[in-house]
């Protein structure tokens, strides 16, 4: 079909769809007008192109809504908003969605601060009243002195949509290299600081991605890509990352080119320097798994770049440095990771030297804080924290407030008292002080929120996954509450990349979890594998061929909820956010049967083309690549968008955003369309597609509310729950 003639086509046939919303619609209009609950939907009529057809090794396999991956067309835009419109006309008539949002409103609005940080002398931290879109940041000479703005991300745009990436202080503390991301992409653009004056410098530097501040001297270094083409922003490949420094002062063209790969174009770098600015190393990656290690003696003119290890096989990273010794985070041959010392002038293997030998947890950080070392542990899906000496012996495991998961400490090597951060499914993020010497903690700051936590009570429990393996899950409900079956319940989970899914008050994911716990309901969170949560065996054993084990896993969480009474197919959510979305759509078009209600977000949903757009072809030490023949077998298999079929699935309602420019939408635009014309029986499915917002970070709070409040509304009416005001 001529390209401009199907385009308009397209385009027509969905303008007609808008124009007819919200009425009924008229005959012939729509493919499928239905009644929920009793309210109606009138789906748009999406044209499907049969002349798609791809050729996997052999298999043809249609793809009739490929034109949805161009995010930026007119057609496109026309489906959102038609789409959209569908979506909001049916929210808009949930009696209690108003309440929802005023609930969570509540919930949010609690001051909350960051651990402090010192720099130059002075304190600095984050602060956000409760409901302003994004966190400010605050200097103080004192911890009992007065604070004043620094840098407030509130004004980088008028909607809140524009956020603070990473950034970077001076070593002399008089500048601030920050990042700032638009609309919610990954793209950055970075900015400087004048900390003496709080004035904006005039440098600007664009297109960085996937990439940190790291300080130098006068200058920082970055990595980026090439300047997209025009209109391939949000969806192009990424290839060539590099790695620059940039001086104050200058501009972007005379940035200096420290790091580069051009046979290699699916390699990315990631440049860090010492706190004292002696070494500068570069991770190479290709993959979300792995990475080579590569270091830079700074203070020797013309320094080469000396390798640590060479091969992208297994995670390596440097911690920090004791003078010319590097300390390196590693789970080559050590499933669970270990911490080693490398001697800068013998960085090869055979001189390498266990500082902290692996052990059955999984050591996740190490800090050097107070002339110590700082190493937070998993210990069965949970926070552990022991404290060595430099020379790696072992003094004491800190007393922590509960199960729950420790966010990170800040503090310098020299520093006598340093803070962390803990938080719980039911405790807020609480900061604590930490006296290096007697190693004892003390609450710092405490939030006051609209919730109460001592109403509730987590537990664990182990369930077995088909094959037999030992699954844990952490379970969330109110004290006392009687499990009769019928409890209104969300389960969560992820499953890949190495992530650890740890006990958190997120607000994203908890303000979901908390209104079904304040309506005598459920919220549980399923370690499965995939996740970080045992180490790498854990991990590798849900990647790739072995995927199905981790929608196996999920599976049987929600058969152990309804075999020990807590709830019932007809009371069961599901929830799940970018992998986790994948879950979502896996489980969902494998077992439709078992839920009620199916949420995934920002999901990656066509596991045939997902390497296509932006940086997913890194994805492929996870997933596979369906160019691989051997892989195309197994993705086919449990690809969501590939395995709808006509039956009867949950109510489903996905998320995504418009901005979204690491897994594209186009993943949500096509499941959506799919399932549409598939769907049978009477439980809606609906897209919500978010504006100016993308895979999640930096969303502003208003939106988070908003969604958290559509998301509930809609779950609850689909389970048919009400909602206590």
């Amino acid at each position: 079909m001529n390209k401009t003639l199907f385009s308009t086509l397209i385009l027509a046939v969905l303008l007609v769809s808008c124009e007819n919303l919200p009425e009924l619609p008229k005959p012939g209009s729509s493919p499928k007008t239905m009644t929920f609950n009793n309210i109606p939907v009138n789906y748009p009529n999406i044209l499907k192109d049969s002349s798609v057809i791809e050729d996997y090794h052999g298999k043809k396999v249609p793809d009739p809504y490929r034109w949805l991956e161009d995010d930026d067309s007119a057609e496109t835009k026309a489906w959102v908003k038609a789409q959209n419109q569908v979506t909001f006309n049916y929210l808009d008539e949930i009696p209690f969605r108003k309440t929802l949002k005023d609930r969570l409103s509540k919930i949010w609005n609690y001051e909350r601060f960051s651990s402090p940080f010192k720099e130059a002398g002075k304190y600095y931290f984050f602060r956000n009243d409760g409901l302003q879109n994004q966190s400010v940041l605050y200097r103080q000479d004192a911890l009992d002195a007065a604070s004043e703005v620094v840098l407030d991300p509130n004004k980088f745009s008028s909607d809140g949509t524009a956020s603070l990436g990473s950034y970077s202080f001076s070593k002399d503390g008089t500048k601030l290299a920050y990042n700032v991301s638009e609309g919610g992409s990954d793209w950055q653009t970075a900015y400087i600081l004048d900390l003496a004056t709080g004035k904006k410098l005039e440098d600007k530097v664009e297109w960085i991605k996937f990439s940190g501040l790291s300080w130098y001297k006068n200058g920082f270094f970055y990595s980026r890509y090439p300047t997209p083409k025009e209109g391939e922003a949000l969806s192009g490949k990424n290839s060539f990352h590099q790695v620059f420094y940039h001086k104050v002062g200058t501009s972007q063209s005379e940035d200096e080119l420290i790091f580069a790969d051009r046979s290699k174009p699916n390699r990315g770098f990631f440049a860090s320097t010492t706190n004292d600015e002696k070494f500068l190393a570069i991770g190479i990656w290709e993959s979300t798994s792995g990475n080579a290690l590569y270091f830079k003696d700074l203070e020797k003119k013309d320094a080469e770049f000396i390798p640590i290890k060479e091969t992208i096989s297994a995670d390596i990273n440097l911690v920090g440095n004791i003078d010319k010794k590097l300390l390196v985070l590693t789970n080559h041959k050590a499933p669970n990771n270990r911490l080693i010392v490398v001697n800068s002038e013998v960085a090869n293997e055979d001189y390498w030297e266990d500082m902290i030998p692996e052990s059955t947890d999984v050591l996740q950080s190490v800090k050097i804080l107070g002339g110590k070392i700082v190493a937070t542990y998993i210990h069965n899906a949970s926070s552990m924290v022991k404290v060595f000496d430099m020379k790696g012996q072992e003094i004491a495991t800190l007393d922590l407030p509960g199960i729950g998961t420790v966010e990170g400490f800040t503090g310098k090597k020299e520093d006598k008292t340093v803070y962390y951060s803990f938080t719980s499914f039911t405790q807020p993020t609480t900061i604590y002080a930490l006296d290096m010497e007697t190693l004892t903690s003390t609450v710092f700051k405490k939030p006051n929120i609209d919730f109460d936590s001592d109403a509730y009570i987590t537990k664990q429990v182990w369930y077995e996954s088909l094959d037999g393996k030992k699954i844990p899950m952490f379970i969330t409900h109110k004290k006392g509450l009687e499990m009769d079956g019928k409890r209104p319940t969300l389960l969560y989970g992820y499953g890949g990349f190495d992530i650890s899914i740890l006990p958190q008050f997120n607000l994203t994911r908890l303000n979901l979890g908390s209104v079904f716990l304040e309506n005598d309901g459920v919220f549980a969170v399923a370690n499965i594998r995939g996740g970080g949560e045992f180490g790498k065996e854990w991990h590798e054993s849900g990647t790739k061929e072995k995927k199905q084990n981790v929608f196996n896993d999920f599976i049987a969480g929600a058969e152990h909820l309804i075999g020990e009474k807590y709830t019932n197919s007809d009371k069961l959510a599901i929830y799940g956010r970018s992998n986790g979305g994948l879950l979502v759509g896996a489980c969902m078009t494998q077992r439709p049967d078992l839920f009620a209600v199916a949420l995934p977000a920002v999901g990656v949903l066509d596991m045939l083309r997902f390497h296509k757009f932006t940086i997913g072809r890194a994805w492929g030490s996870d997933y596979g690549l369906s160019e691989n023949s051997k892989d195309f077998d197994y993705l086919m298999a449990y690809s969501p968008l590939h395995n709808i079929e006509k039956t009867k699935y949950p109510a489903t309602m996905v998320t995504t955003g418009d901005h979204d420019d690491r897994v594209v939408p186009a993943h949500s635009f096509k499941f959506i369309s799919e399932l549409q014309a598939n769907q049978q029986g009477d439980n809606p499915t609906l897209i919500r597609v978010e504006t100016s917002a993308g895979h999640g970070a930096g969303k502003p709070t208003s939106k988070k509310i908003e969604e958290a409040a559509d998301i509930l509304s809609f779950t609850f009416y689909n389970l048919k729950e009400e909602v206590e005001n």
